[in-house]
């Protein structure tokens, strides 16, 4: 049997407390170098989601944020007030999935957009496709999910992705339930 010294020991392990050492300094920097860009591409991202959403609209409001977590902000064009974009977010299959709504002045959704999920790729992941997205526009008031039909108020679920066309559905729902609040009192922007 070989006797084990504490310098067989003590070697591999400061070795190795070293590596971790600098593997960690490594991803700080990295971290600490990008961590602006990527707060300004969520915001590029966020402004041009906007503009997909609620396209007559030249130039949007500042964000308020509402007691739910939810924020909006008014679509302008001039003077004239052409609609609200809100966001807000659902429990999908894999966590939260973050949903942009646009609508007219009158409610109708005019387009929604995924800012993030983490839905099963192939999938859920579908629900960022212009097929799915479609099936909102032109619709108003409280959704609900077929598996057959997109007639009226349902939105035909994603195949074999229940679960995330309904959190997408909830989400564009607690938009309009916010858009009633907003529309019903709040300031306009």
């Amino acid at each position: 049997m070989k006797k084990i010294t504490p310098k067989a020991i003590l070697v591999p392990t400061v070795a190795l407390l070293v590596i971790c050492l600098v593997a960690t300094a490594l991803l700080a920097l990295t971290n600490g170098a990008t961590k602006q860009k990527t707060a300004e591409n969520a915001v590029q991202k966020e402004n041009l989601s906007r503009s997909l959403v609620l396209s007559e609209a030249k130039e949007f409001s500042e964000i308020t944020q509402l007691e739910n977590g939810m924020t909006y902000c008014v679509g302008k064009d001039g003077e004239k007030n052409v609609g609200y974009v809100f966001t807000s977010g659902a429990k999908g299959y894999g966590g939260t999935v973050l949903v942009m709504v646009g609508m007219d002045t009158e409610g109708v959704i005019t387009g929604i957009e995924i800012l993030s999920h983490d839905e099963t790729p192939g999938l859920g992941a579908n629900s960022t496709k212009p097929d799915f997205k479609n099936r909102f526009v032109g619709k108003s008031g409280t959704l609900t999910v077929s598996k057959t039909s997109n007639d009226g108020q349902d939105v035909q679920a994603i195949t074999a992705a229940t679960i995330t066309s309904k959190a997408v559905v909830s989400a564009v729902n607690a938009a309009t339930a916010a858009f009633e609040t907003v529309k019903g009192g709040a300031s306009n922007g």
